[in-house]
């Protein structure tokens, strides 16, 4: 079965957007994911099709109502279920693996000053961030979720170990990347790339790789040294 996304959203016609293109897009036309958009409006309360309310204790905004997004949930298939939302966990590379080994996702694009808290809590809603930083929707930041599982899938990629050795994967940045020409505006090629030798050429990668987190994402750094150290505490040798 191929992994089905669902997604809750005032404005469907955002999607596919850039997820019809490319990789992603040729996936999709091969029926290796589908992608269905449930306009949130549809289910409206009244003969405008309210969708929010000003938020009880007074502020600024409107909020999502949490009747109108019960009744645009569709039933509970046993895919996680995802709410995009500043507030949220930010998204790691672990959670989109998870979520490509799956068999999909519906994902609930919130809007406006936020949605209901009871919606949150009843509908079983994965609080979502891709990073911090505040968006006008949840919109551009399901897209972003989907792109980095559809790209994931058996098949959508060309090369399917193009997906193994990258950012994020193993704890590390990724490693510098070089093409021809071997040398450009006076800068050559590291001499290891161009040596055959591919043990010796591992081994820069992955010196370049740490060297990399270490200066750029002291946080990641900190994640892979204490997972290092867990490693050597369990084993008694680096595996």
């Amino acid at each position: 079965m191929s992994f089905r996304a669902t997604v809750l959203t005032l404005y469907p016609e955002m999607f596919p957007g850039p997820l019809g293109l490319s990789l992603a897009g040729e996936g999709l036309a091969k029926g290796l994911w589908s992608l269905e958009t449930r306009h949130i409006r549809e289910h409206g309360i009244g003969r405008h099709r309210a969708v929010d309310d000003t938020p009880f204790g007074g502020g600024p905004g409107m909020v999502l109502k949490p009747d109108v997004l019960a009744a645009a949930m569709p039933e509970d298939d046993g895919r996680p279920r995802l709410v995009m939302t500043p507030r949220g966990r930010p998204i790691a590379q672990k959670r989109v693996r998870e979520l490509a080994a799956g068999p999909g996702a519906v994902i609930l694009c919130g809007r406006f000053e936020g949605i209901d808290e009871r919606a949150i809590e009843a509908l079983g809603l994965e609080e979502t961030s891709v990073g911090d930083v505040v968006l006008s929707g949840g919109e551009t930041a399901a897209l972003l979720v989907l792109d980095a599982v559809v790209r994931l899938l058996p098949g959508v990629m060309g090369t399917e170990a193009s997906g193994e050795d990258e950012s994020f994967e193993g704890g590390l940045l990724e490693h510098p990347q070089y093409t021809r020409p071997a040398e450009w505006q006076g800068k050559a090629v590291p001499e290891v790339l161009t040596s055959g030798d591919h043990k010796a050429i591992a081994c820069w990668r992955k010196l370049m790789a740490m060297n990399a987190t270490r200066a750029r994402r002291p946080d990641l750094w900190a994640k892979y040294v204490a997972e290092a150290t867990r490693t050597i505490d369990k084993a008694g040798k680096i595996t």
